[in-house]
């Protein structure tokens, strides 16, 4: 990629501002601003309401001027657009200047221009001009100039397009209803791909027709893109600055419709020529190609072609089988470890470990209760020897009895009466007796 300094793409601008045919010779009108009276040439701006341009005159055009200028004074002036390379800014050269002083008819156009450009109709979008026209509605005087130069013209460019004068009147009080009538009626007729309109040159009393604001709302609402070539290129009308082109001149009208046939038949053999070598260089492209591959190894070693894809499936089974493998092992370890928790938490093996807790309890437990069994034995043992020293056995044994009456021992006499049956118990037996007299001893012991 090239990069461009300042100064060469200033110049290109340059050589494309001095190439514009439509910027050579500029009719403007404004205001003057910035204007200081200077000894040579002199800078200022030419201003409107909205924009600003910058202004040179040079020393032989000023000294022409019949009039001083003046800050704020109202001028129209000729010149060309040009760019001043130094600093950039494009400004125009004037060449001629003179005071605005249209009176009227000049203030309706300034009045009309506004209102149409406040609804926007100077800024819709333009329709674009058919490339090869077929047939080309012209609406002029036909007795004029106009209409010679589009038809000479036009058979000197493009032969074959068909130009159907519409006889318009182009200058009076009928003018204006002629040109919206006329306009109408390309309309309906729906087989036309453009339309000129068209006058020579005149005062803005001449041209005041097509300043005319039904004329140019009939523009506007056309459906078939509509060149304007009212007047001379220093004129400009209300319908040029409606119209979808403007054209300086007849002529301009006419070249801007049609292309150059000759030149058109010159593009298509060159794009036929070009097309045909693409063809050419295409098919030679595909023919070596297909000889590259004919050749190749894939067709004489059709084997070479799945290799590589070979060697991977390999690598793809080794690392398969290696994960397989990796996979069964933590399985295993894994069925492992769930299997022995599984046959510690079995019932079978609970069982078994609460059978032998029991049966070392009961061992136990047989244990204590013989070794308590024993204590209690020996201790049974000795209370018996104890309570066998205190037994009255061994009392009576020794010639004591003792006696009850209906099974109570009697400790006192004063528990019998006369009468009473007794029984006295001895060591080997007992013997009933009955009671015949009661004696109560004085000291209370009582005797039978």
């Amino acid at each position: 990629m090239e990069y461009l300094t300042v100064s060469a793409l200033t110049k290109y601008i340059k050589r494309k501002f001095d190439a514009d045919p439509y910027l050579e010779k500029v009719f403007l009108t404004g205001e003057i601003s910035n204007f200081r009276l200077r000894p040579n040439h002199q800078y200022f701006s030419i201003k409107d309401d909205q924009a600003k341009i910058s202004a040179v005159m040079f020393k032989n055009a000023f000294r022409k001027l019949n009039f001083q200028p003046e800050e704020g004074m109202k001028v129209m002036v000729v010149g060309r657009i040009s760019i001043y390379e130094t600093t950039g800014n494009y400004q125009i050269y004037i060449d001629q200047m003179e005071p605005d002083g249209i009176g009227a008819l000049y203030q309706a156009y300034e009045q009309l221009k506004k209102k149409l450009e406040n609804e926007g109709l100077f800024h819709l979008p333009k329709k674009a001009l058919p490339k090869f026209p077929k047939k080309i509605a012209v609406l002029t005087s036909p007795s004029g100039a106009v209409i010679r130069d589009i038809i000479t013209t036009t058979k000197r460019r493009y032969p074959i397009a068909q130009v159907v004068l519409f006889p318009t009147v182009v200058q009076g009080e009928k003018a204006a209803d002629d040109v919206v009538r006329n306009i109408q009626r390309v309309e309906k007729e729906e087989n036309f791909d453009a339309v000129i309109i068209g006058r020579g040159g005149g005062s803005i009393e001449d041209l005041w027709p097509f300043n005319e604001e039904r004329v140019a709302r009939a523009i506007v609402a056309c459906n078939i893109p509509v060149i304007s070539s009212v007047g001379h290129e220093t004129d400009t009308t209300i319908a040029d600055l409606v119209a979808d082109v403007r054209a300086a001149t007849p002529t301009a009208a006419a070249e801007l419709a049609v292309p150059v046939l000759t030149e058109e038949i010159m593009r298509i053999e060159e794009k036929q020529a070009r097309l045909q070598q693409a063809y050419t260089r295409q098919i030679q492209r595909k023919q070596e190609r297909f000889e590259r591959i004919q050749n190749s190894y894939i067709f004489r070693q059709p084997e070479r072609l799945y290799e590589a894809q070979s060697i991977k499936l390999d690598q793809l089974n080794q690392r398969i089988n290696q994960i397989l493998q990796r996979i069964v092992y933590e399985k295993q370890k894994a069925y492992t470890q769930i299997a022995s928790r599984l046959y510690q938490s079995a019932p079978t093996t609970k069982v078994k470990e609460k059978k032998q807790e029991v049966d070392y309890l009961q061992e136990q437990l047989k244990n204590q209760a013989q070794q308590a069994m024993s204590k209690k034995r020996q201790s049974f043992e000795q209370m018996v020897h104890a309570l066998d020293l205190l037994s009255p056995l061994k009392v009576m044994g020794r010639g004591y009895s003792y006696t009850t009456k209906q099974e109570k021992v009697i400790k006192s006499v004063q528990e019998l009466s006369q009468n009473d049956t007794l029984q006295v118990h001895y060591k080997d037996g007992q013997v009933q007796t009955k009671v015949t007299d009661v004696k109560e001893d004085e000291d209370d012991r009582g005797n039978i």
